[in-house]
């Protein structure tokens, strides 16, 4: 707002250039009066040595705005009093508490004002003081106001989104279940459409990590990251499970596609605390529902493998593992049946496994093991040589399930391995 009247302009740039010489008192005063009467926002030393720089810092603005006749539409919240509210907020102090100091150094800031104004204006001091007890008592009785109203709409909000929180989840668990679907009813409570192509996500972070952060914000944050990677046209379906883990659906459209290595790309770029499992593209409610038991089996295979698992799961590459994660104790029995003294959890071991493994994936080439592990191709047929001899046979006997065996220790690692010494006729070096 620009001033019409070049002598008000005059009058205000001079009170101004009075204040400025007073700015640390002003802000001094202001600081002890918003302590005194919102007694919530006092002793934290930390937060209150931060109160008074953004009171300090939005004094300094406001004389600056009055004394140079800035246009109020070019003014900008100081960096003290943007990182006041944010400490606030970590520390869940109401709203209104901080609109409240707001208005209470407003009008303390105003009187100060006016008195420098009647000092300037000789005469009368009538409508002087007149204006002085309106701007106070005006500010006074809004301050109340806006701090019962506010209180009112944080309360309601607060409930709106619990509430519908909730119904959000019973109405995805109703879905889950196989129930009767009324289409309209459930796209309308969900915000979501069923009749469409989708990709289940869980999301977790492990509970033991730093909770500097809401954990759900941050997984919010990354089905939201992954829907943009994806080229979804839509918001995802978010549903928190519980403090530290969520589900999704990702809205896969003929355009659209999650290419291998953005999920990773995504959690390292913004929060790689946090693990996702993925299932496989599916259409309509069935697929709903299949794509989301899907990521949860790649979401099973990653908890057992406990705190070293990778961090994105895709369940096409571990649907066969999946199913065993129900008896983790028989699938390390039947893998040590399986692969003799090779399944004895051991650095050199895991290599002569990883080789071994790509070895059966690849059709028995140790050309093209070499080629996938950067080995020498004798290296690459050394490593293959032993690990059968550890298994104690060839590994054309019984061959799947050897595949199958190394598939479970490569996903599920120590869940599934033996301890205990090595056997006598072991390699001393594995190159």
């Amino acid at each position: 707002m620009e001033v019409s009247d070049a002598r008000v302009g005059e009058r205000v740039a001079s009170v101004a250039a009075s204040l400025e010489s007073r700015i640390a008192e002003l802000a001094t005063d202001i600081r002890d009066l918003i302590q005194r009467d919102i007694p919530i926002l006092g002793g934290d030393p930390a937060l209150i040595s931060l109160l008074g720089a953004s009171v300090e810092e939005n004094v300094v603005t406001v004389v600056h705005m009055l004394r140079h006749g800035i246009v109020t539409a070019h003014v900008e919240a100081p960096t003290a009093a943007l990182e006041y509210a944010r400490r606030l907020a970590q520390r869940d102090v109401p709203a209104t508490a901080l609109i409240r100091a707001y208005r209470v150094g407003q009008a303390r800031f105003l009187r100060h004002c006016i008195d420098e104004l009647l000092d300037q204006t000789p005469g009368d001091h009538v409508e002087g003081a007149g204006t002085q007890w309106m701007v106070e008592h005006v500010s006074d009785t809004l301050d109340r106001v806006v701090e019962q109203v506010v209180a009112a709409y944080e309360s309601a909000r607060e409930r709106w989104v619990r509430n519908r929180s909730a119904v959000v989840t019973m109405r995805v668990k109703s879905v889950l279940a196989g129930a009767n679907v009324d289409l309209v009813a459930a796209e309308t409570t969900l915000g979501y459409r069923l009749l469409q192509r989708h990709l289940g996500v869980v999301l977790w972070v492990d509970s033991t990590a730093s909770a500097d952060r809401d954990p759900l914000e941050r997984l919010g944050r990354v089905a939201s990251a992954l829907a943009v990677a994806a080229g979804s046209p839509r918001v995802p379906l978010f549903v928190p499970c519980d403090e530290t883990s969520a589900w999704a659906w990702l809205a896969i459209t003929p355009g659209a596609m999650l290419r291998r290595g953005e999920p990773q790309a995504v959690i390292a770029e913004r929060e790689p605390a946090v693990s996702i499992a993925l299932g496989e593209p599916a259409s309509g409610v069935e697929g709903f529902r299949r794509t989301h038991q899907q990521a949860l089996r790649a979401q099973s295979v990653a908890l057992a493998a406990g705190p070293h698992h990778v961090p994105v799961t895709y369940f096409i590459d571990v649907a066969p593992v999946a199913m065993m994660c129900a008896d983790i104790e028989s699938v390390r029995e039947w893998v040590k049946e399986t692969l003799g003294a090779l399944a004895i959890d051991s650095e050199r071991n895991a290599r002569l496994r990883e080789t071994a493994r790509v070895f059966l994936r690849t059709g028995g080439s140790y050309t093209s093991t070499a080629d996938q592990l950067f080995l020498h191709r004798n290296t690459a047929r050394y490593r293959v040589q032993k690990a059968e001899e550890l298994r104690g046979r060839p590994f054309r006997e019984g061959r799947l399930d050897v595949e199958l065996a190394l598939l479970a220790c490569h996903w599920l690692g120590s869940a599934v391995l033996q301890y205990g010494p090595m056997t006598p006729e072991a390699p001393a070096r594995v190159n």
